[in-house]
């Protein structure tokens, strides 16, 4: 798979003056409030309309989705609407009846991109559609997986691709439901610099109150869309119902966010971005050169150690180091999750050289 323009072109075809959203409910609950939203959205910002039809659950015993009766009811929102209907499918079943409905959009949800087998069930299953298929992130931080994903698609002849940003599972405690790591997605991004990139805010959030901190975000960092749950009664939603906003707020939210240009052409914005991104390169060199002395130092604990038959890991040193990072970070404008990945990354490189040293 290689980089193209035509894989943008479903997208240019909507021509829009802002970022594609998609939105509705986390999950289609019954006919009039599929209806409902759907009409609160109508002569809005929104393009296509979301619903859950199949929800995949944890565990057993939860609210899995109504099922095919859904459908049913997305035609008619559609019928009403002009909007077009977009539903998550995760096996050929859900593919085959998607079809049958003449559902617009299938995306492939996170717990099913992380299965290959069921990718390519899908991917076959879709072979050479011309409707749009959406591949959201896998659920573990893997970029070839989900660059595998989108690679299956992509040979199964579906031309209008993209891909949804939705987080990453983590076991830390972070202040997000899934944990962004916007890193993986800028790299996936400067891969394919023309396959659509849609942000889910309330998949990473987990949170309504922050729905439009998450979503201007993606916007500073050129996503090409957004999809959004939405329900008229989040609070009595039936799935994720901390993480919906109304219709009101969804609308709201499109004034508030600002679309940034992706350049400028003035010659005195060129010269001032050259000139701090001189200054930025210098410091990573500083930064590399001074990361590979501190490695140095830890090969010479590493040989201290072996001398005297210590342990390579020592745990009350490393938490008083991470500590105190923490504090200093804070004091100097770094997050405390900032300082926490560095530092981890850091300690683990200089484990790696001091076990080099014990085994030779």
């Amino acid at each position: 798979m290689e980089n193209s323009k035509a894989l943008g072109t479903w997208l240019d075809d909507f021509k829009l003056s802002h970022p594609l959203v998609i939105a509705g409910p986390c999950s289609a609950e019954t006919e009039e409030q599929v209806l409902e939203i759907a009409r609160e959205l109508k002569n809005s910002d929104v393009s296509i309309f979301r619903a859950g039809i199949w929800k995949p659950r944890t565990r057993p015993g939860g609210f899995e989705g109504v099922g095919e009766i859904g459908l049913n009811w997305l035609q008619k929102a559609k019928e009403e609407t002009g909007l077009l209907m977009a539903v998550e499918v995760a096996n050929a079943q859900h593919v085959k009846l998607a079809l049958e409905h003449n559902i617009d959009v299938l995306w492939i949800g996170a717990r099913t991109t992380v299965n290959p087998f069921a990718v390519q069930e899908i991917a076959d299953a879709l072979q050479n559609t011309d409707k749009i298929v959406l591949l959201k992130n896998p659920v573990n931080p893997d970029l070839s997986l989900w660059l595998g994903g989108l690679e299956r698609l992509y040979n199964a002849g579906i031309k209008k691709l993209g891909v949804i940003h939705r987080g990453f599972s983590t076991y830390e405690k972070t202040k997000y439901r899934n944990n962004p790591e916007w890193q993986i997605a800028i790299e996936l991004q400067s891969k394919f610099p023309d396959l659509p990139l849609i942000c889910d805010p309330s998949h990473i959030t987990g949170r309504r109150d922050m729905i439009q901190e998450v979503s201007q975000q993606a916007l500073d960092l050129n996503y090409d869309g957004l999809i959004i749950e939405t329900h008229c009664n989040p609070d009595k939603a039936w799935s994720d119902a901390a993480q919906q906003i109304t219709p009101s707020t969804l609308k709201q939210l499109f004034v508030d966010l600002k679309v940034r240009k992706e350049s400028d052409d003035a010659d005195d914005y060129n010269k001032k971005l050259a000139g701090l991104r001189t200054q930025i390169d210098e410091l990573d060199a500083k930064l590399i050169n001074v990361l590979a002395k501190r490695m140095k130092i830890a090969d010479a604990i590493g040989r201290l150690k072996k001398e005297r038959n210590v342990a390579v890991l020592q745990s009350n040193r490393w938490n008083e180091v991470l500590g105190r990072m923490i504090l200093d970070g804070e004091e100097k404008g770094l997050s405390e999750e900032f300082i926490l990945k560095l530092f981890k990354a850091i300690h683990q490189e200089s484990i790696s050289h001091q076990e080099k040293v014990f085994k030779n």
